[in-house]
């Protein structure tokens, strides 16, 4: 062979070893499957809870800025008539501007949802200044009010597997005009991020509508939590779906899967970087460091 096209071979060789891919190492099959069962049982385990804010009594009660207010939790499979028609009435006053014109297929989306047995409620009850000190006392002796005022507001959250990470999904945070800007927000998200931890999720995730710069304010600003760090978290995930997305027949993209949609942004919040792994957000990288830090309210 010609001296001379030996060693343009082996340039060839060696650039084509370059592009083709390399073998990944191969994982243990059994401590994948392992792995797939521990976080669907600590899914199924934590969604047969019937009321999560049981294991902390401390925040059953809210009383700040002016308002006193009691929590209770409910499941969606078991609403009451007069609590799915409030429920459907502070979402169209809350979402109906924001959403605009997709306002109408969007309601109908979410009334299947609200109702669906696997959706986990936390109400806010306003009690009257009467019955202030009442809560008080029952406070302060670990015992929990049974004095529950109308509804006005709740959180709607489940257990979902995200992007094969377990997480608490927060599909609504909705309370009423008149009780906004009082701090409840805050303390009904820090409840929020303690049921996470309690039930090993790795992460608590929601959706935002660009249009709602109240909400995309509140998350960002106010609790600190950073969209544009969010989405490292999905490039692994996003990527490998584009490169499927040939071989799938295209279906309808759920209300709480909106990570691609220019309308929207995904927020995360990170509690658990050894279930979650990877580095996200600058803050709390475990709940222990949550557990000890000072309430935001």
């Amino acid at each position: 062979m010609n001296n001379k096209i030996v060693p343009q071979i082996e340039i060839i060789v060696r650039v084509l070893r370059c592009l083709l891919p390399r073998k990944l190492p191969i994982q243990n099959s059994s401590s994948i499957l392992e792995k797939k069962k521990a976080t669907e049982n600590a899914i199924r385990v934590a969604s047969m809870i019937k009321d999560h804010t049981s294991k902390f009594p401390n925040f059953r009660h809210y009383q700040r800025n002016g308002l006193y207010a009691h929590l209770s939790a409910g499941r969606g499979n078991k609403l009451t008539l007069p609590t799915k028609q409030y429920i459907q009435k502070l979402l169209k006053v809350n979402m109906e501007v924001p959403f605009g014109p997709e306002w109408a297929a969007e309601e109908k989306i979410k009334r299947r949802e609200m109702v669906a047995e696997e959706a986990h409620y936390i109400f806010v009850h306003e009690i009257s200044n009467e019955d202030d000190s009442v809560v008080k006392r029952l406070k302060d002796e670990g015992r929990t009010c049974s004095c529950a005022g109308p509804i006005v507001g709740f959180v709607h959250y489940r257990f979902i597997l995200e992007e094969e990470v377990p997480v608490v999904y927060v599909y609504e945070l909705q309370l009423e005009a008149h009780i906004q800007g009082k701090g409840l927000g805050k303390f009904l998200m820090q409840l929020i991020e303690f049921i996470a931890c309690e039930n090993r999720m790795g992460a608590v995730v929601l959706t935002v509508q660009r249009a709602n710069l109240a909400a995309m304010d509140f998350y960002i600003r106010k609790l600190g939590w950073d969209k544009r760090e969010a989405m490292r978290f999905f490039v692994k995930h996003l990527i490998m779906k584009l490169k499927l997305s040939w071989r799938r027949p295209k279906m309808p993209q759920p209300t709480h899967e909106m990570l691609n949609s220019v309308r929207a942004h995904t927020i995360i919040r990170v509690l658990n970087e050894n279930i979650v792994g990877h580095h996200l957000l600058n803050g709390f990288t475990s709940c222990h460091e949550l557990a000890s830090s000072k309430l935001w309210y």
